[in-house]
């Protein structure tokens, strides 16, 4: 069954390659079809275009479709195109003429595009909960372990201590950031293209404003024209700002690939964690973390991969659209699985102490002695020199360490401002008002 198709089928080789494998990636979208049809029918009643019963009859038997697809007791039929063309199937044979009705005014186009936008609307929401768990974390680990001490490196050498406080808070305001690029990916979803159809509107005296208020969505794809445009540009939206989390997982992932090699020696996991090698028995090897800095690193080049996909293409649909799903969707499961497997690890995570005691770091107090020597009142490039020669010389001498990296400002070793980087993270996920959206669909459902 095709939706489109009139007298003549296509021939089975153009039919299976157009196809794809696009079922697999429809059965994603399958509640939201069924939700975005739902809104749809309450509007074609509301516009008299179903009457009132015929409008409760399909809500009715949609909802038994959403509870069997909740249910993973849903599939797309042999012969059956896609997701739309399935659900439209099961309304006509339980509802017949009633149920063939669930089409008009609209487009597969649009049809589709309001499920990609429902469905990267929910994804966002999930990822958004997998970010705020693994920030919780963090930040409870940059308190643990504010007072253990920590070389900071720029050009990969030594430059200043710093601490796994402030590593481990680094990481959170990290993610504070990506979450304020990801609000505003969401901000581009969270509006509604159904009633565009084909990319020019309806002649029907459709409402959409109605259908936005019903499924939750904040606003419209207004011009029906650019709703159509809109699709591979919020994917790629998307893809950027999701692109932000995982260079964080990636950056992360590498710096504790480094700190657990012998040769730096800061942090340690239980044996459980980690993997041995087939002729070396004293391998403890992070391949958790090397295969997160790998998958994150293949996320990062999910935007050139859709900006290269849509490159060159006009205004209006074109199937090459349908491809970016295959390279989109797998992504959010990716990556809270790697923030998942990160947590577990850094959860885990013993840090040595007294690191900074080694002779090799004592380099790293140059610029507190710099700073000792201006505090009394010696020129900054006075003081610089000065401490240059005693490094040049060897008369140099790091101070005790329980004298150096006092800094106290904001952001320092001594003030970490866990808690403001805490209210930031929790005022930007108040302001995607997911609660608005779950209260609209469980209306929209009757459940």
């Amino acid at each position: 069954m095709k939706l489109w198709q009139k007298n003549t089928e296509s021939l089975k080789e153009v039919e299976k390659f157009t196809v794809g494998n696009d079922r697999e990636f429809d059965l994603q979208l399958a509640p939201f079809d069924v939700l975005g049809s739902i809104a749809h029918a309450m509007m074609l009643a509301e516009v008299n275009l179903l009457t009132r019963e015929e409008a409760d009859q399909i809500r009715k038997e949609l909802r038994n479709v959403y509870l069997s697809i909740r249910n993973s007791q849903f599939t797309i039929d042999n012969g059956v195109e896609d997701i739309h063309s399935q659900i439209e199937l099961l309304l006509t044979q339980k509802l017949g003429d009633v149920g063939k009705k669930i089409h008009t005014a609209r487009s597969r186009n649009d049809q589709v595009l309001v499920d990609i936008k429902l469905f990267l609307r929910d994804e966002i929401e999930k990822l958004v909960q997998a970010t705020q768990a693994f920030f919780e974390l963090l930040q409870s680990q940059s308190e643990k372990y504010k007072h253990y001490l920590l070389p900071g490196y720029t050009h990969l050498q030594l430059a200043m201590p710093s601490s796994f406080g402030l590593w481990f808070g680094a990481y959170a305001e990290s993610l504070l950031d990506d979450l304020i690029t990801l609000k505003a990916a969401y901000d581009v979803v969270n509006r509604n293209p159904l009633g565009s159809a084909a990319g020019y509107g309806s002649s029907f005296p459709i409402k959409r404003e109605l259908t936005s208020k019903l499924l939750g969505f904040d606003d419209l794809n207004v011009n029906s024209v650019y709703a159509q445009m809109s699709r591979g540009k919020t994917e790629r939206i998307v893809a950027m700002a999701v692109t932000n989390l995982a260079d964080t997982m990636s950056k992360l992932s590498m710096d504790a690939c480094l700190y657990l090699n012998q040769n730096f020696n800061f942090i340690s996991f239980p044996e459980e964690l980690t993997t041995g090698s087939s002729i070396m028995p004293h391998k403890k090897n992070p391949d958790v973390f090397e295969l997160i800095r790998s998958h994150c690193n293949r996320i990062k080049s999910l935007p050139n991969e859709i900006m290269l996909m849509t490159t060159n293409l006009p205004s209006g649909y074109h199937r090459d659209l349908q491809l970016l799903k295959e390279h989109l969707f797998p992504t959010f499961q990716t990556l809270r699985e790697c923030m998942q497997m990160a947590g577990l690890m850094l959860s885990n995570v013993e840090v040595k102490r007294d690191i900074l005691a080694d002779e090799k770091y004592k380099y790293l107090f140059t610029v507190d002695e710099v700073n000792k020597l201006v505090m009394q009142g010696v020129p900054f490039r006075d003081a610089y020199k000065m401490v240059g020669q005693s490094v040049e010389d060897g008369s140099f001498t790091a101070p005790p360490l329980n004298e150096a990296a006092k800094g106290h400002h904001e952001g320092s070793i001594g003030n970490l401002c866990n808690e403001q980087i805490r209210n930031g993270m929790q005022k930007v996920v108040e302001s995607f008002h997911f609660e608005s959206v779950h209260e609209a669909l469980e209306k929209l459902l009757n459940l």
